[in-house]
């Protein structure tokens, strides 16, 4: 793993690294800056697509690449939110991994290829 990984987009001390996330507490998108180089409308297909999935079930969804380098969907809320759908949220998850898998392929790939570490498979 880059070094550059490991300070700013790090997390919990795993072999993780945040793609990017979106807020329904602080109404915010984050995209990691290391990624910045994706094409634009690479970039705000992410975004779309974090912020209508926080807007319909509320809570946090992170996008991170796990230490193999597969893109993983990671949800989180507040104990005390009881308005989190997490049937909705189970439900949409499933419908994102089937509907944009050729836009997870595609980031592991790039993952894959610009941050060395993985030799690409015929």
């Amino acid at each position: 793993m880059p070094e550059k990984f490991r300070s700013e987009a790090y997390m919990d001390m795993c072999d993780e690294v945040v793609l990017c996330a979106a807020s329904s507490y602080e109404r915010k998108f984050y995209l990691n800056p290391e990624f910045h180089a994706l094409p634009e409308r690479i970039r705000q297909e992410l975004q779309i697509m974090c912020v209508m999935y926080t807007e319909d079930v509320g809570g946090i969804l992170m996008v991170v690449y796990d230490e193999d380098g597969n893109l993983e969907l990671k949800v989180e809320h507040e104990e005390d939110d009881f308005t989190f759908d997490e049937i909705g949220s189970v439900l949409k998850i499933k419908e994102m991994q089937q509907s944009r898998r050729e836009l997870f392929e595609s980031l592991e790939l790039f993952f894959k290829v610009f941050y060395p570490g993985e030799e690409l498979e015929d």
